[in-house]
């Protein structure tokens, strides 16, 4: 459902809207059918928790008319200092690829980089931004 052209744009609406209002940065995301990761840097005194509730709930009426709900809860992992965030780019990247939603050399209609992470992390994906086919097996 979350992949559905509309409700995927609804996504990256609310994502924007939660970073234009000071929630968030939004580095790496990624939307799947039932699920999406994200890679984001917490601004001033919001918790994940918070943010998280706030996009839930956002998009749950649109779920509703798909007939489709939010899981309870949600899994987060903070990054610490020093932490690579390569191999989360990566993960985040390549999950629609190693799900078999989409054939390498296309690109994921839902995935998401924030422009200066884009900069760097493009180069290291290969030929134009996309993943190599190596790297799915």
């Amino acid at each position: 459902v979350l992949s559905k052209p509309p409700l995927l744009e609804s996504c990256w609406r609310e994502i924007r809207r939660l970073e234009l209002s000071g929630h968030w940065r939004a580095r790496s995301a990624v939307v799947m059918p039932d699920h999406l990761h994200l890679l984001a840097t917490l601004q001033g005194p919001h918790s994940v928790s918070d943010v998280v509730r706030l996009l839930k709930g956002r998009l749950a009426p649109l779920l509703r008319a798909e007939s489709a709900a939010w899981q309870p809860g949600f899994y987060d992992h903070r990054l610490r200092e020093g932490e690579a965030v390569r191999p989360v780019f990566d993960y985040i990247a390549l999950n629609p690829y190693r799900a078999g939603l989409c054939p390498a050399g296309k690109p994921w209609p839902g995935y998401h980089c924030a422009e200066e992470d884009w900069r760097w992390y493009a180069p290291l994906l290969g030929q134009g931004g996309l993943p190599e086919p190596e790297w799915l097996r």
